[in-house]
């Protein structure tokens, strides 16, 4: 990741991480007058907004997660290119994952990361969401949806893209996070308990 200054990037890190900190999921959800940390799976996302508040104010907060990640590639690449854009990118999902101001509870990060994906490889982020949108109209499973997009951005940098080592490693380095972040969803899957996108399914 050479050409980015210590400088640049450390102000990147931190601006972008308090950009990925914003919470649209509690400012959405309590606007329609539900608590995403009570209700639902109790996760500050999209997907359980969707579930406790229904479709609009679940796209509300998908579009604004998705801009978190989007607004500091931008800006990374139009000031210095693709390295600074890529801490952008990191530092806006760790934002969203764990909020200083919360605990540092925060949401699954898939969307956020997502929206980093649309400013460094726009054509793979249409693609990887319509296998989303797919994934999870067939198994109501928002967890589902988000762990095959990630594996399937990873096939797709091994095997297809010829980008540089370290893009591949950041890649993959956000990759893991975003699965480790879904490990509790990963044993629900396995114990089948896992909670549905449908509202029917609101229960802990």
């Amino acid at each position: 990741m050479s050409g980015v200054s210590i400088l640049a990037a450390l102000s990147m890190a931190v601006a972008a991480y308090f950009v990925g900190t914003f919470p649209s999921a509690h400012l959405v959800a309590y606007w329609t007058g539900h608590d995403p940390e009570a209700e639902g799976s109790g996760n500050p996302g999209a997907s359980n907004v969707l579930r406790i508040a229904g479709k609009r104010a679940g796209a509300i907060v998908f579009a604004i997660d998705v801009l978190k990640g989007l607004l500091p590639v931008l800006a990374g690449l139009a000031l210095s290119g693709r390295p600074l854009a890529a801490v952008g990118w990191v530092a806006a999902t760790v934002g969203h994952i764990f909020p200083a101001y919360r605990h540092f509870k925060g949401g699954k990060g898939a969307a956020t990361a997502g929206g980093g994906v649309f400013g460094l490889f726009p054509l793979v982020f249409l693609g990887l969401l319509a296998v989303f949108v797919v994934v999870a109209r067939v198994g109501k499973k928002a967890s589902v949806a988000s762990l095959t997009v990630a594996v399937a951005f990873g096939a797709w940098i091994i095997l297809i893209a010829d980008r540089p080592l370290w893009e591949v490693i950041v890649t993959f380095a956000m990759i893991g996070l975003i699965v480790l972040r879904h490990t509790s969803n990963i044993v629900r899957l396995i114990s089948r308990k896992e909670h549905s996108l449908s509202r029917a399914g609101n229960h802990k």
